[in-house]
């Protein structure tokens, strides 16, 4: 993969996206599907061409692409901080999560079971979200930094809904991971976030 600015705008892209859509979750009940779809997609995706291929096309992670440009933009009165505190505090759960080879590995075959079951029901079942839900249960939640997410109590309380909020910080997760990969580091965030805001502003144009 390469390192450009490009690469990285798009890979941050990912992680506002799963923080967006759990905000919408928390707060409605619901949230757009292909949106939903394309962030658990890019967990199956393994070895990709480019950073794009991991989430599919630009126009698929747009939402994310959005909500990254509103948050690099101080003067933006519409910025959305719940969705930029999930996505900040997913960034430093995968700086702890890459020191812990042995929680890497149960993510890693648990996925790949987590494949074969989506294979197996040709979509997102209950069950294949479910299963999503449990491996970031039982290996990011493990961490003293938790995300308390924010919300309606009669949507949070549903446990549908709670499934998919803690497989979207999965896959929030696994953006993060690729940020890091392309050479993406939170210094950045403040110091380059020119950069990165006229590349989110061109990709969105783009669409």
């Amino acid at each position: 993969m390469s390192y450009t600015t490009v690469d990285q705008t798009i890979a941050l892209a990912g992680i506002f996206q799963a923080a967006s859509l759990v905000q919408q979750i928390a707060h409605n009940g619901s949230c757009a599907p292909q949106f939903f779809e394309t962030s658990l997609n890019s967990l199956f995706v393994i070895n990709p061409a480019d950073t794009i291929g991991v989430f599919g096309q630009a126009h698929d992670i747009r939402l994310g692409l959005r909500e990254l440009l509103a948050a690099l933009d101080k003067n933006n009165k519409s910025q959305n901080v719940e969705t930029i505190r999930y996505a900040l505090s997913l960034v430093h759960l995968e700086n702890k999560l890459k020191k812990r080879q042995d929680l890497l590995s149960v993510i890693s075959k648990r996925l790949a079971q987590a494949t074969e079951q989506k294979e197996h029901f040709g979509g997102y079942h209950p069950n294949i979200i479910e299963n999503l839900a449990s491996i970031y249960t039982d290996t990011i939640s493990t961490f003293n930094l938790r995300i308390q997410v924010v919300g309606q109590p009669n949507h949070l309380q549903v446990e549908e809904n709670a499934a998919k909020i803690r497989a979207l910080l999965l896959a929030g997760i696994r953006s993060a991971m690729l940020w890091r990969q392309v050479g993406g580091r939170r210094w950045q965030l403040l110091f380059k976030r020119k950069a990165l805001a006229e590349c989110a502003e061109k990709q969105v144009r783009n669409i």
